[in-house]
């Protein structure tokens, strides 16, 4: 039986190192597990008074729906969360009893300056509590993007880094089955 993740990123930069981090996971998913990137390039902020969602909106929501586990790539914006990730959670925390979201398992990853978003993920993982996801808690993966991890694309090629990738996937696939049972 194979698990459906959606990973979404906070950064909109193409080459951004956190972009890196997930196409690096989803590349060496584990076997049982196939990853699927969103795309928030288009996603406008969460607007109550809109009458229809947008295309953009409807199709996040529709991965999401289809989605068994997340990974957030949560870059740290001014010592929090990207404006990008946190809309797309809105969004999603705005349909019928958070039915989207609620009981899923979720892996945190990310990349920046200094201390590589650990102060953006633990603000991430109290916004978790709110919309009852369920973050794993080990391996955390926090990465330095101007260490010498990623190459000119955005690519992680640091093998210390990718061997926490891949542990934190192996970790969600087993988290996500036992929420499961």
């Amino acid at each position: 039986m194979s698990i459906n993740v959606l990973a979404i990123c906070g950064s909109l930069r193409a080459k951004s190192t956190n972009h890196g981090l997930i196409r690096y996971a989803q590349a060496h998913a584990p076997e049982g597990m196939k990853i699927h990137i969103a795309d928030l390039l288009d996603v406008p902020f969460y607007n109550a008074d809109l009458d229809e969602k947008p295309a953009a909106v409807k199709t996040l929501l529709q991965q999401i729906s289809q989605a068994d586990a997340l990974i957030f790539a949560c870059p740290e914006y001014n010592y929090s969360i990207a404006p990008a990730l946190k809309n797309a959670l809105d969004w999603a925390s705005r349909e019928p009893d958070n039915h989207m979201l609620t009981g899923k398992a979720v892996a945190i990853m990310g990349s920046g300056g200094g201390m590589g978003t650990s102060r953006a993920q633990y603000h991430l993982r109290q916004v978790c509590v709110f919309l009852n996801l369920y973050p794993l808690n080990q391996p955390e993966v926090f990465s330095n993007a101007f260490s010498g991890s990623f190459d000119n694309n955005g690519d992680l090629i640091d093998e210390r880094i990718q061997g926490l990738v891949t542990k934190q996937l192996d970790a969600l696939l087993s988290w996500h089955k036992q929420l499961n049972r």
